[in-house]
Parts: C-alpha cells; sequence; structure tokens
C-alpha cells in the first residue's frame, strides 16, 4: 500500500522541502509568471487534433479549455504516403475551430506544433500552407526527438526533478526520452505508432516480430532504463483505464495512476481476451482510440519486458504541457507544482489568503519528527483549508474530500490525494463515514487514516484562533511521551476560545489520545527574521 510519507523520488530546491518553513511570495503573482497566466497550444496529431487553454497558477497551471479532435491524419500513410483526405478536411475544421475560440478567449496568439504524421506525409507541407491561409496559423513541423524533448519537458511539468524513461506514444510514432535530476537526456523516435502497426502486412506474427526489432534496436542505443517509466499519450492512458476496470481500482484519476509490469502483463492478455466492444463501454474509451489500443498493447507488453522498469506511472502530462514549460523561467520550473497550485487556491477562494501559513505554524508542533513529504502534504493542506468555504455547510466535508482527490494537482500521488482528501474532510467534520467514498478510505492504512483525521481535527481547531496573521495567537506544545497537548493563549486570545473552539481541541486531543492542558502566557516578543 501507498505511503503519503515515502521518500520523494525528486529533490525541488524552492518547494519547501528543504526549508520547511518557507512561504516566500507565490511565483504566480510575479510578472514572469503572470505572462503565462492564459497560454494557448496546439497539437497537430497523427490522431488527434487537440486545443488547451492553459490558465492561473502557471507551474501548476489550470486547463481553462481542452478540446479534441479525432482526425486520423496519419490513416493509411503506409500506402499512400500522404496525410488521409478526409483526416485533412476534419483537422482544417478543427484548425478554423480553435483559431475562432482563440480571438473569441483574447489569446495573443496560438502555439500550434504537428509531428509524426505531417512531417512524413509528402503533402504535409502543403497541409501547413493550406492552414496558414484559411486561419493564419503557422504550424511547426518539430522532427522525432524534438518531440520526445517537449513530452518529457510536460512529465518534468508534473514530476520536477524526476528521473526514468519516458515513453510518448501517439497515432504513427513512438518517442522515448531519458530525464535525470530535472533535465532530458537521450532521445529518440521509432515508427510504432499504432495507425502505422495497423497497416503492417503479415498479421500478428509480422508485427510481433517488428516490434521487437525495434524496441531492442532502442535499447541498444537509450542503454540500461531500469528506474520510473513515464507513459504518455493517449493510448497508453486507454490502456491504463482498462488496467483500472480489470483491478476494480476505486479512484478513476488517470495522471500518476502505478502499473507493476505484472499488471500490465495481466491486462494486455486482458485486452486480448475480452471482447472490445465491452470492454470499450466498460472502461469509457471511445470508439476510434478503442481500435488503436490492441496494437499499443502490443508495444507495452514489449517494451516493458525489454526495458524492464521498476515501475511505471501514467502522465496526463505531455508534449502541449512541455510546449507551457518551454516557455517557463528556471526559478519558475523549480517550484513544487502542488504547493503552488495551494498557494493559487488560497489567494484565489480562502477568505483570509496568507491565514495558512499561520495555521500551518500553528499546528507544526504536533509534526517534530514527521518525515519532510508529510509536512509537505500538512503545509498544503493548510493552503487548502478554507477554499471550499462557499460550499453548502451540509455538502462542505464532501467537497473537500472530492476537490482534494480529484483536482488537476501535479506532483501528487494517488494516496496522497486520498490522505489530503481525508484530512480537509476532517476539517470540517469530526466523522468520516461515507459510504461513497469507503472504497477510497482503503487505499490507506488505519495508522495513515487516523494521522489525516488527526491533522483534519487540528486545522478545525486551529481555524478557530482566526485573526489577524500578525497577532500572536500563543502556541500548541505536544509532549508525545506524556501524551499531553498544550494549548498556550495570551491573554488577548482567550476570549477566542469559547465552547466550540474547547470542543474541537478536546476532540483533536481524543484523536491524540492525550489530555488538555491550557495555559495563559504573555504575549511574545516577534522574532527577528
Amino acid at each position: 500500500m501507498a505511503d503519503p510519507t515515502e521518500k520523494l523520488p525528486y529533490a525541488v530546491p524552492e518547494t519547501g522541502i528543504a526549508e520547511l518553513g518557507l512561504f516566500g511570495k507565490p511565483l504566480f503573482e510575479d510578472p514572469s509568471a503572470r505572462a503565462l497566466a492564459r497560454v494557448g497550444v496546439v497539437d497537430v496529431g497523427s490522431n488527434s487534433v487537440r486545443l488547451v487553454v492553459f490558465d492561473g497558477a502557471a507551474r501548476s497551471p489550470a486547463y481553462f479549455y481542452n478540446e479534441k479532435i479525432m482526425c486520423a491524419l496519419g490513416a493509411g500513410m503506409a500506402e499512400s504516403g500522404h496525410l488521409s483526405p478526409e483526416g485533412r478536411v476534419r483537422a482544417l475544421s478543427a484548425m478554423r475551430r480553435f483559431k475562432k475560440l482563440a480571438d473569441g478567449m483574447g489569446l495573443s496568439e496560438l502555439s500550434v506544433v504537428a509531428t509524426a504524421a505531417v512531417r512524413d506525409a509528402s503533402d504535409g507541407r502543403d497541409f501547413c500552407d493550406e492552414v496558414l491561409r484559411e486561419t493564419g496559423l503557422r504550424i511547426w513541423v518539430i522532427d522525432g526527438e524534438e518531440e520526445a524533448r517537449l513530452s518529457a519537458q510536460g512529465v518534468l511539468l508534473g514530476w520536477p526533478g524526476a528521473y526514468g524513461l519516458v515513453c510518448d506514444i501517439g497515432g504513427s510514432s513512438m518517442e522515448l526520452a531519458e530525464i535525470s535530476g530535472g533535465r532530458v537526456g537521450k532521445r529518440m523516435t521509432s515508427q510504432l505508432g499504432p495507425l502505422k502497426l495497423r497497416d503492417i502486412k503479415g498479421g500478428a506474427k509480422a508485427r510481433k516480430a517488428h516490434i521487437s526489432d525495434v524496441i531492442d534496436k532502442l535499447k541498444d542505443k537509450m542503454g540500461a532504463q531500469r528506474d520510473r517509466l513515464f507513459l504518455v499519450g493517449g493510448s497508453w492512458r486507454a490502456i491504463a483505464r482498462i488496467d483500472m476496470l480489470r483491478r476494480g481500482y476505486p479512484l478513476q484519476v488517470l495522471h500518476e495512476y502505478r502499473m507493476t509490469p505484472r499488471a500490465v502483463s495481466a491486462t494486455v492478455k486482458y485486452i486480448k481476451e475480452t471482447d472490445p466492444e465491452e470492454l470499450r463501454a466498460a472502461a469509457g474509451v471511445s470508439a476510434s482510440r478503442m481500435a488503436l489500443v490492441p496494437f499499443a498493447a502490443e508495444v507495452l507488453s514489449r517494451l516493458v519486458q525489454t526495458f524492464r522498469p521498476k515501475d511505471i506511472a501514467i502522465s496526463s502530462y505531455g508534449i502541449r504541457e512541455g510546449m507551457l514549460y518551454e516557455q517557463m523561467p528556471q526559478r519558475l520550473r523549480d517550484r513544487d507544482p502542488l504547493i503552488e497550485a495551494c498557494r493559487f487556491a488560497e489567494a484565489k477562494d480562502a477568505r483570509m489568503p496568507g491565514f495558512g501559513k499561520t495555521l500551518y505554524n500553528l499546528i507544526l508542533p504536533l509534526y517534530k519528527s514527521a518525515p519532510a513529504p508529510r509536512k509537505r502534504l500538512i503545509k498544503a493542506a493548510c493552503l487548502l483549508h478554507d477554499v471550499s468555504w462557499r460550499a453548502h455547510p451540509d455538502y462542505r466535508a464532501e467537497v473537500c474530500f472530492d476537490n482534494a482527490t480529484r483536482a488537476n494537482l501535479g506532483g501528487l500521488k494517488h494516496a496522497e490525494r486520498v490522505f489530503l482528501g481525508l484530512a480537509l474532510l476532517h476539517r470540517y467534520s469530526n466523522k468520516r463515514e461515507n459510504a461513497r467514498f469507503s472504497d477510497l478510505y482503503e487505499m490507506l492504512d488505519e495508522t495513515q487514516r487516523a494521522d489525516a483525521e488527526i491533522l483534519g481535527k487540528a486545522m478545525r481547531f486551529g481555524a478557530m484562533l482566526w485573526m489577524n496573521p500578525d497577532e500572536d495567537r500563543g502556541e500548541i506544545r505536544w509532549f508525545s511521551k506524556k501524551k499531553q497537548l498544550q494549548l498556550r493563549l495570551t491573554s488577548d486570545m482567550l476570549p477566542l476560545f469559547g465552547e466550540v473552539a474547547e470542543a474541537r481541541l478536546n476532540s483533536l486531543a481524543a484523536s491524540l489520545g492525550a489530555e488538555v492542558e491550557i495555559k495563559t502566557v504573555r504575549e511574545r516578543k516577534p522574532s527577528a527574521e
């Protein structure tokens, strides 16, 4: 079972992990980041054409707009050598629509890239010229290695400092890129896209031999890659959905979904043995995507057998996010995407932006010996503790849990999502009985569930001392060996410690198995910083 306190697979200099007291000015307020507040990109792929408009906290952006048109530009290219005529008509129509949408959103420009189908087709240049004439949009046709680099940068947007092998599969090609220490290393491209594999003569036997030959050559050039395998691309995401279905996995969030090599083998077998239409409907995969899944599954099976990664992670971030990452200053890249997103949410939605820092400092004595990854989650929870206050009081706890577990947040494992959601649920509720969430609770063990409850109740109490962030509230002291929870309040703060605050403190103490002691102290002089 995943542990929220597990050592992070990366080191980030400005996340507050190295310096946990860091609550400096969020970079989304900086002019260099505000320039990225709304960025539009279009990815003209072999299978789909997609517009994404990013908005919000630049380091962990929200998807202001996201639309995909399945055009299959690369269909039949193996025989004809040119773009699918039908796909070309649909793609041009999509580009007209996307240009009109961008104008309506007030975007100053759209960054448009085209990948394997357009770069390989004999009429690729003609298509780009037609798009330019019709829409005024200039398409930048990138080669395979550049595609691999941008996809890898998309992974780095979600996992700063990540290491391993990024594999991006499109309709007509598959790219590999090595990442380590936040940098992109060796890159390779191949013709292992499902649209190309579907057209291979000789059936399954010839296709299997071709896939094995190409992947063996990729391994010879890429070298040993035994770390994490990051999967980017719609076909990989479809296979992940099917893996979730096969396992009965409770959290339907693709980003950071993990598979083992053994799970991949079982799912590939499951795909072969199950009726495609039944599988498509049950897993929620489109018909056009499902038609390509068996070919992608053959590639993934051989890829895992050859490179033997220690684990496999699905990345919802790819080439489009890599294009955004390309525009970021390095100091923004170095920030933790989770903490930046939480800071942005607090600044936008909390009743008293900035109180998250005060709350974190107040309850931190309960976590003096907690490892850095746990303190990172505590910081995120404190920043988010008040952003759902507009929800109806009867549903506020439920809304908090839903938001944390399903929100578009990078740098957050699935078990961490549930831990964060459970802590925020307990920020508004002493109890967590909710049959709708029970399967998700099981993603944490009993100790982790208890820890999330303690964090939530600590925030629930701390929110009662809601005043000017600069006022001296006193402090909480926790004597774990004696099981004593001590609250030290200044005389000015005593009026805030009313009946409800006392009840919440007692509830926190009960979860800790502790006795409560209240002390009145003198106002402390502000420390020099």
